[in-house]
């Protein structure tokens, strides 16, 4: 957490409240959460900035900046973002932004995995990212092409962002049972009757959580402190020993690639 639908859900709810602020002040309480400067550095190249978008590429946040350059935040397991009208001393927040209308951008991160880059060349941090699931260019067949490369097993390439952008354990997991798949196949193993109905999955599922704004599990909430509802629809996604909404058969919990995987061992094959 998060994946795609929690990132976009955050660019979304923040874009409104930041596109055209200035600014004004950066605190950083946490030096090494920022990748590419030293933390002072950081904080000068940022003042005085203005914010032009807010977006996302992949699981990154993407804060274009009149500089020319782009401030992109990688939010890993636990980082999020909320504003307050005053600096709060909360655990856990790491970095701050003052905005010109006096409004502080807080970024939070429990278990401080997350990152900051500023770049001129946004590629540089981006540019292995695969394709973008719900780009209507990303072909089913350019899908097939890349993981006829892998034979490590499909949930561990469905994983590797540079097949493509965005995917973890949660829409991952969902995507394969959607599919029929099991998550243990080797990728280069796949038909392409298998990967065009994945590859709907994925698609299917990630509108469906953005229209839901995103999976609350652990420490997801969204800017305005809503939480997101597609748990409520998970399939398999952390119901070890429950019965398969499908067949009835106890879904099955196991570590492929050293992550944990849920699946259902009658449908999926």
């Amino acid at each position: 957490m998060p994946e795609l639908p929690e990132v976009e859900t955050f660019a979304r709810e923040l874009r409104p409240d930041l596109v055209g602020q200035r600014i004004t002040a950066v605190e950083v309480r946490w030096p090494a959460i920022v990748a590419t400067h030293p933390p002072d550095a950081f904080a000068a190249l940022l003042q005085e900035t203005r914010i032009l978008d807010v977006g996302r590429r992949g699981k990154y946040l993407l804060f274009p900046l009149n500089s020319g350059e782009t401030l992109i935040v990688h939010l890993r397991m636990t980082g999020r973002f909320f504003l307050a009208p005053t600096p709060q001393r909360e655990k856990h927040v790491h970095l701050l932004m003052l905005l010109d209308n006096e409004r502080w951008l807080h970024y939070q991160d429990v278990r401080k995995f997350g990152r900051f880059y500023l770049e001129e060349d946004p590629q540089q941090v981006l540019g292995k990212l695969g394709p973008e699931p719900l780009d209507p260019s990303w072909s089913s067949a350019a899908f097939w092409q890349a993981l006829q490369k892998h034979r490590l097993p499909v949930k561990s390439a469905l994983l590797d962002q540079r097949i493509v952008a965005g995917l973890g354990n949660i829409y991952a997991d969902e995507a394969l049972f959607a599919a029929s798949i099991d998550p243990r196949r080797p990728a280069n193993s796949l038909t392409r009757g298998d990967v065009s109905r994945l590859q709907a999955a994925i698609r299917n599922l990630l509108a469906a959580a953005l229209r839901a704004r995103g999976s609350s599990v652990s420490d997801y909430v969204p800017p305005n402190g809503v939480p997101g509802t597609f748990r409520a629809q998970h399939q398999v996604y952390r119901r070890t020993d429950e019965p398969c909404p499908h067949c009835g058969t106890p879904i099955r919990r196991l570590r492929i690639g050293g992550r944990s995987t849920h699946f259902c061992p009658h449908c999926q094959h």
